[in-house]
């Protein structure tokens, strides 16, 4: 995955092209490539490479693999997603194997559930499509230690991710390599033996390792890999692309970064004819939720939204469509594309021609790279305009089939829908976390702070330090508390009494520091620090020796900076009294004294709860918690992530607020909802949502390519509402030259040609029906309403 500002982090990527958990994939023949590697279903199947391709049974394939995580979804959501992934033209399913979530404790094994990754494999097996494994065991991938557990640590002698006995397993290398010095190349050659001996009966890769030993295949990772990946390092390697970053993982702090699918469908076209690549795999294609602690350092709950299928499954258009197209031009024209002679063309400093042909096929790529301007280039005996940053895909060299840069696919309005307002006060009770001066379960008593991760295990977020301070008066002068920490967050309670708190961020994260002013009464005085991880580190080198927590405590007096107390003496108490407890459960709650909210609301370290009914339907659901803080959410026992809504991007706005419910968490009638909240909200405005797709819209040219995936002959526009939902409404229609930039308000977009007929048309094709297609053609809307002027077809429909 990438970091903030670009940088790469590289992975040692164990390819299963076909899952040898659960035998082989059936493959249904879709193309001509595959028709070469038909055999039956059921059969283990041979997969071999050569310079090209992946070779399954024989034949070279063109495959379209994307990334979902099984612990990022549920059971129920898994055949769902598997299937509109295999309709959005994909192949393979990748996914990483997450140690710590199966591992928790040393020979404690967890494979129920979200973690059944046996029958995850299983549905991809059953639904005719081939896995891509990552074993790692180090993943990264955003997640709260890299995949490793965290009893690692404790194992004598060990360095992670370096060539010692101890620890010899790997994912994602080649930018740490250099800080092993001498023990990194090595470890890499020992990684790649070892993967090889094991005799899965696959190919094994390894991303961007350059160097990756034979017959280990070396891979790219990126956004770019048409332009960056060197290459594979062998010709008798292909070019794969284990991971092109469908957007970028949103952090707390940061707007969220959305990529285009014309960039997306430019970035692939690209690298399969520059580097003759045969395997692209989405990172992700439905990124999902990241429930409990499981998020690494400032990620959000929320993982890759804007991937082909959003957190919550639904597809996200226009890119599933778009590039529901590009793979089935691709895939037409494979058998080029894998065994055809190969030339390529340039037309200027900005276009360029790339050729395969074959004794009876022929497929082009014409290529644009200049973002602002049409290109007029002459190709063979005809005269072609290349939209801006746009790749157009030529059948047999001269039939358009596809552009990159022309989006045909219908957009999508998704909206939040309140479904229930739990704002009586009657509802909602609290327990008041209690400010420990004296640890109710001692973990450290000595002269020295001690450690975070080590002191919790990574169990949970949260440890306090502990410390008693006997002050003298002299004068009135103004105290200061001063706290240098290596954390995320840390509040501070002198006496119990509430004085401050600070925070980091992603792209800052190092120590925070905070100066606080305080009073001190005469003689003993508590000092309570709440020191907070926002997940833990995913990635680097040297991960055992990451150090976290409190580092110095002084008490000053304003404008005598000379003059100063350091606090030596602590004691530790890990975790919140709330979580020892287990409040969050039905059984854990019925324990707790809970009472009244009335005077709880805004403060810090409130736990809160109340219950609400499973809406009615199969939309998914969500929970609003703008009104909050920071803090975690747990439905009947399950935590859905941590919020940190209070935490506003450079547009002011949080970087996530609505938080995942997945259905597969509810009961029938009533659930129990329990919040705890760090710093201070108002559970009184919290809702609960129903995702949808409310409103969708297109507009298509009379001029363009018609769908390959449709029966229409001429250019049509293809309005699909989700599954449940119809066509209600037609806010606009019109057949003419609408104006562009309004269509997605629905606002009147009439341009100076506009056939009336438009709406009656639209309507009579639509209304009532979950999808239809309407043909942009002039005898459609009765005729031609403005001859020798490029028409379009513009529509907004509604969904209910």
């Amino acid at each position: 995955m990438t970091g903030a500002g670009g940088a790469t982090m590289t992975a040692v990527v164990v390819l299963a092209a076909l899952a040898a958990l659960a035998a082989a994939g059936t493959g249904r023949a879709r193309g001509a490539e595959e028709e070469r590697g038909n055999r039956t279903a059921g059969r283990r199947r041979e997969v071999t490479y050569d310079g090209r391709a992946l070779i399954l049974d024989g034949a070279r394939r063109m495959l379209f693999s994307g990334d979902m995580h099984y612990p990022r979804s549920t059971p129920e959501m898994w055949p769902d997603l598997i299937a509109k992934a295999k309709k959005g033209g994909l192949d393979v399913i990748q996914t990483y194997v997450f140690w710590n979530a199966h591992e928790p404790v040393q020979g404690q094994y967890n494979f129920k559930g979200r973690y059944d990754l046996v029958k995850f494999i299983r549905e991809i097996h059953a639904q005719g499509l081939y896995v891509s494994l990552r074993l790692g065991p180090f993943v990264e991938s955003e997640w709260k230690y890299g995949g490793l557990p965290f009893w690692l640590r404790g194992i004598p002698n060990i360095t992670f991710r370096c060539d010692n006995e101890a620890f010899k397993i790997e994912n994602e290398y080649k930018l740490v390599e250099a800080a092993f010095h001498s023990k990194g190349p090595p470890y890499v050659r020992w990684a790649a033996a070892m993967a090889v001996n094991l005799q899965t009966g696959v190919p094994w890769m390894m991303c961007k390792q350059d160097d990756a030993p034979d017959p280990i295949i070396n891979t790219c990772n990126g956004l770019i890999c048409g332009e960056t990946f060197l290459g594979p390092n062998s010709p008798n390697k292909p070019a794969l692309w284990t991971e092109n970053w469908t957007s970028r993982y949103p952090v707390y702090g940061q707007d969220r970064r959305y990529r285009s699918a014309a960039d997306l469908a430019f970035a692939v076209a690209l690298f399969i004819v520059r580097k003759k690549g045969s395997f692209v795999n989405y990172y992700m294609y439905h990124g999902g939720t990241n429930f409990g602690r499981f998020a690494s350092s400032y990620v959000t709950t929320s993982y890759y939204d804007g991937a082909p299928l959003d957190e919550y499954g639904l597809i996200w258009q226009p890119t599933w469509a778009h590039l529901r197209e590009l793979h089935a031009a691709v895939k037409q024209s494979a058998e080029p594309l894998l065994w055809g002679a190969y030339s390529n063309h340039s037309f200027g400093q900005q276009q360029e021609g790339h050729v395969f042909a074959t004794e009876s096929e022929c497929v082009a790529f014409l290529v644009n790279f200049d973002k602002h301007k049409i290109s007029t280039i002459q190709f063979g005996e005809e005269v072609l305009q290349l939209a801006p940053k746009s790749i157009s895909i030529l059948s047999q060299c001269r039939e358009l089939i596809f552009q990159t840069g022309k989006i045909n696919a219908q957009y999508g309005l998704r909206t939040a829908q309140v479904v229930q307002s739990i704002n009586h006060v009657d509802r909602w009770k609290c327990f008041k976390e209690p400010i420990p001066t004296v640890p109710s379960k001692m973990s450290h008593v000595g002269n020295q702070l001690y450690e975070h991760l080590s002191t919790t295990k990574d169990e949970t977020d949260y440890l306090w330090y502990l410390a008693i301070h006997n002050y003298k008066r002299n004068g009135n002068r103004q105290l200061v508390l001063n706290v240098e920490a290596h954390a995320h967050i840390l509040h501070a309670f002198i006496n119990s009494d509430y004085v401050g708190s600070v925070h980091g961020s992603h792209d800052k994260p190092g120590n925070i520091v905070l100066k606080a002013p305080i009073s001190l009464r005469e003689g003993r005085n508590s000092i309570s620090l709440l020191c907070v991880m926002v997940g833990s580190p995913d990635l680097g080198a040297y991960m055992e020796r990451r150090t976290f927590g409190v580092r110095r405590v002084s008490i000053k007096r304003r404008q005598q900076k000379l003059h100063s107390t350091n606090i030596v003496h602590w004691k530790n108490q890990v975790g919140l009294s709330g979580e020892t407890n287990k409040i969050y459960t039905s059984e854990g709650s019925s324990r707790a004294e809970w009472s009244a909210i009335d005077k709880s609301m805004h403060l810090p370290l409130i736990w809160y709860k109340t219950t609400f009914d499973t809406p009615w339907g199969n939309d998914p659901v969500t929970l609003n918690m703008s009104s909050m803080g920071k803090g975690e959410v747990w439905i009947n026992g399950e935590s859905i992530g941590r919020y940190w809504v209070s935490f506003k991007t450079p547009s002011g706005k949080p970087s996530q607020s609505l938080y995942h419910i997945p259905r597969y968490f509810l009961k029938t009638g009533e659930n129990l909802l329990v919040i705890m909240e760090e710093i201070g909200g108002d559970p009184l405005q919290i809702t609960v949502n129903t995702m949808s797709v409310t409103r969708i819209y297109s507009s298509v040219s009379e001029l363009s390519t018609p769908s390959l995936l449709s029966r229409e002959k001429h250019p049509a526009i293809h309005l699909r509402c989700q599954r449940g939902k119809h066509i209600t409404d037609i806010e606009f229609a019109s057949y003419g030259n609408s104006h562009e930039n309004c269509i997605e308000s629905g606002q009147n977009c009439h341009g100076s040609c506009h056939a009336e007929m438009s709406e009656f048309v639209v309507k009579n094709a639509c209304l009532g029906r979950r999808k239809c297609v309407v043909p942009v053609r002039a005898p459609k809307f009765g005729g031609d309403p403005c001859p020798g002027i490029e028409k379009s077809l513009s529509v907004v429909a509604i969904c209910g």
